[in-house]
């Protein structure tokens, strides 16, 4: 009970010392996506911490993972954490699709609902290229830091704009989207579109029933099956039966679900090999990367499974591979619970310092 009580504790202060941030918004004019398909006006919502110092230098990059927004890494932001926004300039950038940087939901027509584009991780990165290099002025970076899909964009910034950053960090993320994890995306979105009320993405309601399925399926594949064994959840929920930890994902996904798919189809399209120049050749892709990179997956990952990780680590010589030793699945990279947290924040700390 002691530690559980700790560990609540640890919760509670996390929110009690929120960082303060500042939420942005730019915008592209005619932004082609690699699709080939134009959106008149791309909208890339984004948000900072601390003060970009005069020669900008102290600048580090946050690109956001799943349906997130710019709070995402609030984690690892404050003055006794890996990123202390009194003397780093932070950036963290909303991915197309999230439903406040443009998505299917708030996109007018002809790109409405399930006429937007698919839009890839590139996409992604080079918008905020733009942002960075035309909205803020800058030109280099002290690091890039990503968790899941922010992890995928950190590997793309490492192979499209090998000398932009001068360290990258990736948790909980792979290089490429491989087979299996296609094949679990497909179920997700199978089952929420087999809802009759999704009509073809063309809804008049929100199709519960297949947000509730979505759900499920999302929960099934989120935590190590050992998380579920020894009952982890009462961690954050100690009074929560099983039935009402499960249930809970039946409600979870309450946001539009043409976003969802549209993040989705990003997710499963992310191949660093098929950047111009590598023809499909994701461990020549690799081999490209020059800047010092701390690869964190987490050991019981079934998003990200740590063989995808340990498989491409081997391609990459200015690599360093530092799994997380947690049973929290795929949130280990984010922090799931305080063990994960001290270790993301002491070993990332350090890499960023050049310990």
């Amino acid at each position: 009970m002691r530690r559980l009580a700790g560990l609540l504790l640890f919760s509670c202060a996390l929110f009690a010392q929120r960082p303060q941030g500042e939420r942005h918004e730019f915008v592209i004019k005619n932004f082609k996506t690699e699709s080939g398909v134009v959106i008149p006006e791309a909208h890339v919502v984004y948000g900072t911490y601390g003060k970009l110092n005069a020669d900008r230098s102290n600048a580090v990059l946050l690109p956001s993972h799943y349906m997130a927004n710019w709070h995402g890494y609030e984690w690892l932001i404050g003055a006794d954490k890996a990123l202390d926004p009194s003397k780093l300039f932070l950036v963290t950038s909303e991915l197309f699709g999230n439903g406040s940087s443009s998505s299917p939901s708030n996109t007018p027509e002809p790109l409405h609902g399930p006429r937007f584009p698919v839009t890839t991780i590139r996409d992604n990165v080079e918008a905020v290229h733009k942002l960075l290099t035309e909205d803020l002025k800058i030109t280099h970076l002290r690091a890039v830091i990503g968790f899941s899909m922010g992890a995928q964009q950190a590997f793309q910034w490492a192979v499209s704009y090998p000398d932009f950053a001068d360290r990258i960090v990736a948790t909980s993320g792979t290089a490429k989207t491989y087979g299996h994890g296609i094949v679990r995306l497909e179920g997700q979105i199978a089952a929420l579109t087999t809802d009759p009320a999704f009509q073809g993405g063309d809804y008049k309601t929100p199709p519960k029933k297949g947000l509730e399925a979505f759900g499920m399926v999302w929960a099934a594949w989120l935590y190590s099956q050992e998380w579920w064994r020894r009952e982890l959840w009462k961690i954050t929920n100690p009074n929560d039966t099983f039935e009402q930890t499960m249930n809970r994902f039946r409600t979870r996904f309450n946001a539009d679900a043409n976003d969802y798919i549209l993040q989705a189809r990003t997710w499963e399209k992310h191949n660093v090999g098929t950047t111009p120049g590598f023809n499909g050749d994701v461990e020549r892709a690799l081999r490209s990367i020059k800047v010092p990179f701390l690869y964190m997956p987490s050991e019981t990952d079934l998003y990200f499974p740590f063989a995808d990780a340990r498989y491409e680590a081997q391609f990459m010589s200015t690599g360093k591979l530092m799994p997380i030793p947690s049973l929290w699945g795929h949130p280990a990279g984010a922090a799931a619970n305080p063990a994960d947290a001290k270790f993301l924040n002491d070993n990332i700390g350090k890499f960023i310092a050049g310990k």
